[in-house]
């Protein structure tokens, strides 16, 4: 990053840049030629909020948590740095320190949630290290909410798989207060009381509560568990209200900021007796949508034009995947997911009881899937990657299927004296058959680049998937 960073010049892109208020000293150059690389276009945004708060209008489609993150470690564990570096380094340098900590957590929670979830150890950990490598890792390197977003998000679907629903909800109640699409999160919370709800009417009667009871549980808990999601995002509407539609008051401006809201004709300072923005005086005044649509023209269909084709290209890869992955679980249950999910049964016989294609798996290509969409028709589908790579464990749980199913170097401890049948449910890695056992003798990603010349088509590809962001 360093390298490229001085070697190839920046895109002249009209994005946010705000302009730096004081000279930096020569710690502060030397972080920023380190590091620089790390804080262009968003993480722009997330800097200058831990640094001077919502100043902006369209500053508020970023969520405070993470840069209320950075801030409390630069001014707390960084704090002796102070003395050399100016506070935007030490923030820079807080989130190259935050989002490495929450990748790797990142990554071990989704280890966790792909054990419980898939029964195989080995599958969840080859989508662990496919994690690792995924080219959404991009962007949670650099300064951007998309590493804790996955930490947070990751942890509660694996404490709410576990039994821990009020943990869960505390996890995906913060997860909200990271990024606007942790509020889909809500529907495994609902789903899960649903589908509680919906198995303890097929049991026998026994000596159950009466309905209305069961009802009246699982929907007060559905109700709170929701709620709780809701109310990160609530308060920040909120917030931002306050703050932008309140009464005029007067508020010190540094000068060259106020020139660059000046300049760009289109940005909103906080209220200084000024006329109230438009959506001051919507019945539900949002801030959030109000910027989607004003300030990046976030729509349906609205991407939909020719001079966007590259970066639907861009968006390609990962749109292929997810949908293959949808594709392929649909056909594999399509009696499980045309009853949702909901009906009491057991693993029908030839119906494979652990792995991508187990009953678990449901909600979560549902939920993949319901991102997927929304994300190619409403978003600008050159962040779809990244959308989907820090929201759903769907797309490295479907490649690692991929891999263990057509691979024949993944079947045994060796790799010339493996069958070429690439149907065969060989195991991974020298398992006995069925089984999906604790140990890993090798790095089977290691295993893979360093048979490259042997691998299957397919292997290549998925491979190539998340290898090839990283020399883009």
């Amino acid at each position: 990053q360093a390298v490229f960073n001085l070697l190839i010049p920046d895109h002249s892109a009209d994005a946010f840049s705000p302009p730096r208020l004081s000279e930096p000293g020569l710690w502060a150059l030397l972080v920023e030629q380190l590091l620089g690389g790390l804080s262009r276009w968003d993480a722009e945004h997330f800097l200058f909020i831990a640094q001077r708060g919502y100043l902006y209008e369209h500053n508020c489609a970023f969520f405070p948590l993470y840069p209320l993150s950075l801030r409390t470690l630069a001014e707390g564990a960084l704090w002796p740095l102070r003395r050399l570096l100016r506070l935007r380094s030490c923030l820079l340098l807080s989130a190259a320190l935050l989002n490495s900590l929450f990748s790797v957590l990142a990554a071990a929670a989704l280890y966790r949630l792909g054990c419980v979830v898939l029964r195989c150890r080995r599958v969840a950990f080859l989508a662990a290290l496919l994690f690792a490598i995924s080219p959404a890792n991009v962007f949670m390197a650099a300064a951007y909410s998309e590493s804790m977003f996955a930490f947070l998000a990751f942890s509660a679907m694996w404490q709410l798989e576990t039994g821990q629903s009020w943990r869960s909800g505390l996890l995906f109640s913060l997860a909200a207060g990271v990024r606007a699409n942790g509020l889909v999160n809500a529907g495994f919370c609902l789903y899960s009381r649903t589908k509680c709800f919906a198995l303890q009417l097929q049991v026998g009667s026994g000596s159950k509560p009466p309905l209305w009871k069961q009802l009246l549980k699982a929907a007060s808990s559905a109700v709170l568990m929701c709620a709780g999601i809701f109310v990160p995002f609530a308060l920040f509407q909120y917030y931002a209200y306050v703050r932008f539609c309140g009464p005029g008051l007067e508020r010190a401006v540094p000068q060259p900021l106020l020139r660059l809201a000046l300049g760009k004709g289109c940005y909103r300072l906080v209220t200084m007796n000024g006329a109230k923005p438009s959506w001051c005086s919507q019945r539900f005044p949002v801030v959030y949508s109000y910027i989607q649509d004003a300030y990046w023209n976030v729509g349906f269909l609205r991407y939909f034009e020719l001079r966007q084709i590259p970066n639907f290209l861009l968006a390609l890869p990962v749109t292929l995947l997810g949908s293959w992955a949808a594709w392929t679980y649909i056909i594999a249950n399509p009696r499980h997911c045309l009853t949702l999910g909901l009906e009491r049964r057991s693993e029908e016989e030839g119906k494979p009881g652990a792995g991508f294609c187990c009953t678990a798996v449901f909600v979560y290509v549902v939920h993949a899937t319901v991102l997927l969409v929304f994300g190619f028709f409403c978003m600008h589908v050159q962040v779809l990657t990244r959308f989907l790579g820090s929201s759903s464990p769907v797309l490295y749980w479907f490649s690692a299927h991929l891999l263990q199913q057509h691979e024949p170097l993944l079947w045994g401890e060796g790799t010339d004296n493996q069958p070429a049948a690439p149907h065969s449910k060989k195991p991974l890695l020298g398992e006995s058959p069925g089984s999906c056992g604790k140990g890993m003798s090798e790095n089977p990603v290691v295993r893979l680049l360093t048979n490259r010349g042997s691998i299957t088509p397919l292997s290549k590809w998925i491979l190539g998937f998340f290898l090839s962001y990283w020399l883009v």
